[in-house]
């Protein structure tokens, strides 16, 4: 049992992250909080009932299903809290203006469809073009020669991505506090008061973090398209799209999994490759930026306890069953 009054293992993957602009969000199974440091020092919480589809619709058991929904779902979580902390950094003591404020939400709006735009071509049609290149070169023939070449194109593509904005000065800052999540849950894990100074010998590697699941993808893309031969019309290539929340379910799979068997010496070898990618995309965070992460899983512990307080004494109120006559 943690000394916030709850057991870390009832959340299994439920409990997660992701850090944002200058903050972090923790994600509980009902909740979502976001902390944000502001330019005045102060941090602001924004906390959100959270409730999943697939919780909702019964299909938590539903292996894959579960899934691609949770990738969908995970991913409008996150860039709503992104949006969020773009507001509240960029926000100095004075108000903004509704004029200010929804220019500063289209721009990171455009941003956000930019960056969708980017990713389309960097790891979706570039390694395909480059295969196409490699393949008429060699003289390579075949589906599968095809595809294990596209995935590799596809992995250093993603590798080369992260290594060149991991020396961008904000996007270090963004993995420190990628750092300080991790370091929170870390703590929480264990069991121990959220406080900063407890975190200090804690990792910033996490088997459940974002960046292992992403090269989980990659792998488990090369799989998946195997079986799809070799792409020769455009209309095969988007194809490939209609396949993506499959994998997502595939690799959802393998991470929960990982997060479960970690410790296990058969688990090692497909944890370690993750965590080592993990130290790009993570910094060693300050006090200041797990005092953050701190106080966004503070506030979501506090509306989960909350919650289940309030389910059982509904559930202790419910009347006895009427008697059969």
């Amino acid at each position: 049992m943690n000394r916030d009054g709850l057991d870390p293992r009832s959340f299994d993957l439920a409990i997660g992250g992701q850090a944002v602009i200058e903050g972090v969000m923790m994600r509980c199974p009902g909740t979502t909080a976001t902390a944000v440091r502001t330019p005045s020092g102060g941090i602001i919480v924004r906390r959100k009932p959270y409730r999943s589809v697939v919780a909702r619709l019964k299909l938590h058991k539903i292996p894959l299903v579960r899934g691609g929904l949770h990738l969908i779902e995970s991913m409008a979580v996150g860039i709503g809290s992104l949006m969020f902390s773009a507001e509240q950094a960029l926000e100095d003591e004075k108000v903004q203006t509704k004029e200010s404020t929804l220019k500063d939400k289209l721009t990171l709006t455009a941003t956000l469809v930019f960056a969708f735009g980017l990713s389309l071509f960097l790891f979706f049609w570039l390694p395909l073009a480059a295969t196409d290149g490699v393949m008429r070169w060699t003289g390579l023939e075949g589906g599968l020669w095809f595809n294990v070449i596209d995935g590799i194109f596809r992995l250093v593509a993603f590798l080369a991505y992260l290594l060149a904005i991991s020396q961008m000065p904000d996007m270090k800052r963004l993995f420190q506090y990628h750092g300080a999540e991790h370091k929170t849950i870390h703590v929480f894990e264990a069991g121990l008061p959220l406080r900063p100074e407890n975190a200090d010998r804690f990792t910033t590697l996490h088997p459940r973090c974002g960046t292992s699941f992403l090269l989980f993808v990659m792998m488990v893309s090369i799989l998946v398209f195997m079986t799809l031969g070799r792409p020769e019309t455009i209309g095969d290539r988007l194809t490939r799209l209609a396949f993506v929340p499959l994998i997502g379910g595939i690799a959802y799979e393998f991470i929960k999994l990982s997060g479960k068997k970690a410790g296990e010496k058969w688990m090692r070898p497909f944890v370690w490759p993750g965590l080592m990618l993990q130290k790009v995309t993570t910094r060693e965070p300050t006090h200041e930026q797990i005092e953050v992460a701190m106080a966004a899983l503070q506030v979501a512990l506090e509306a989960e306890r909350a919650q289940q307080t309030t389910e059982r004494m509904i559930h202790f109120a419910d009347p006895a069953p009427a008697p059969a006559v």
